[in-house]
């Protein structure tokens, strides 16, 4: 409301009093009534006025208290959304990335549910584990795991792996969910990270001889790929985010039947990965539940890798033997130790003949 509408009554009587005075009207030529009417008219300008003021230092206090509310207020968001990012950090430990980032961005709901998708399944684990880990404090040995699963992990999310879980020694992957480059690139990926894996081995197998483990590590990995069921399992009140079916299965089987240091994988998978990967066609083998044998493969190495040891170099690959020789950075005194051993397995392979 305007200030004309509500002292629209008190100024008309201030004007008329204003004109009698510039008239040159004395106080007893103004009309009486009027007069009264002027100061009655100031009397409630004045209490409006006060009560105005009043009425505004108390809108002024409640606006102070509701500035102190809300910055209290943010404080107290703050506060929430700082525990909750750390309680997000902590979270994320339990969760692959990929898993992680699918459910906090809202593209994937928290509840029971899966779907059927071609993944490439992975399975590692250390061969002799128990013989090797007996000897061991169970200090060291929580220090020599820890650091095992942090180096494979480590290699596994460089190449896009979705880790489903380690038990104990043991680590399952998968590739093409919730994330997929395509099956052929999902089953490439998961072989160049397991080549990649036996490769950082062989490296950390000189830290821990110098670290006075007697007996190097050597892990065992097995692939397939195949249908899978993934999705939620569980409960409502607690769920694993996992893959179920024959394909996993039989990728642990692979990595079961793998020879210490090497990768085992199926006929599924060396179809996608056999024009970039050195491979040789291992014994097949009998799985329960599966009528016929599976063939596998045994991953040598990346192609593009093999060529690149050009000049004098030998690699040669059956499946019941295997020889790699870097000819040009072999000592003579290497040379002819080479020469004394070939010549005595040749010598033992006649003797078994006849």
């Amino acid at each position: 409301m305007s200030s004309d509408a509500l002292f629209g009554k008190e100024m008309a009587v201030i004007e008329r009093a204003a004109s009698a005075l510039e008239n040159g009207a004395s106080l007893d030529d103004v009309d009486r009534a009027a007069f009264n009417e002027l100061y009655k008219a100031y009397q409630k300008l004045f209490r409006t006025s006060k009560r105005l003021i009043r009425l505004s230092d108390r809108n002024e206090r409640d606006l102070a208290a509701m500035a102190d509310k809300q910055r209290a207020a943010a404080e107290e968001i703050g506060r929430k959304n700082t525990e909750l990012e750390a309680l997000s950090v902590k979270l994320s430990k339990y969760l692959s990335p990929q898993v992680y980032d699918s459910i906090f961005s809202g593209r994937q709901e928290v509840r029971l549910a899966s779907q059927r998708k071609k993944l490439t399944v992975f399975f590692s684990d250390i061969a002799g584990f128990t013989e090797t880990t007996d000897k061991m404090e169970s200090e060291d040995l929580t220090k020599l795991i820890n650091h095992y699963l942090t180096e494979m992990s480590a290699v596994a999310l460089e190449h896009g792996a979705t880790i489903d879980k380690y038990i104990g020694d043991a680590i399952m992957i998968f590739f093409g969910d919730p994330e997929t480059r395509g099956v052929k690139e999902d089953a490439l990926n998961c072989v160049r990270m397991a080549v990649a894996m036996q490769a950082r081995m062989a490296e950390l197998a000189k830290d821990w001889r110098a670290q006075g483990i007697e007996t190097p590590l050597q892990c065992r990995i097995g692939i397939n790929t195949g249908y899978c069921t993934v999705g939620n399992f569980g409960s409502n009140d607690r769920m694993d985010y996992t893959i179920l079916g024959g394909a996993v299965n039989l990728a642990s089987r692979m990595e079961q039947t793998a020879k210490p240091g090497g990768i085992l994988v199926t006929y599924e998978t060396f179809a996608h990965v056999s024009d970039e990967l050195d491979c040789i066609e291992a014994e097949s083998v009998q799985v329960k539940g599966i009528a016929y044998p599976v063939s596998t493969y045994e991953v040598i190495g990346l192609k593009s890798e093999m060529s690149s040891h050009t000049g004098p170099g030998l690699h040669e690959a059956l499946p019941h033997l295997e020889l790699t020789a870097d000819i040009d950075k072999m000592t003579r005194a290497e040379r002819a130790a080479a020469a004394e051993m070939l010549q005595a397995i040749a010598d033992k392979m006649r003797s078994v003949e006849t």
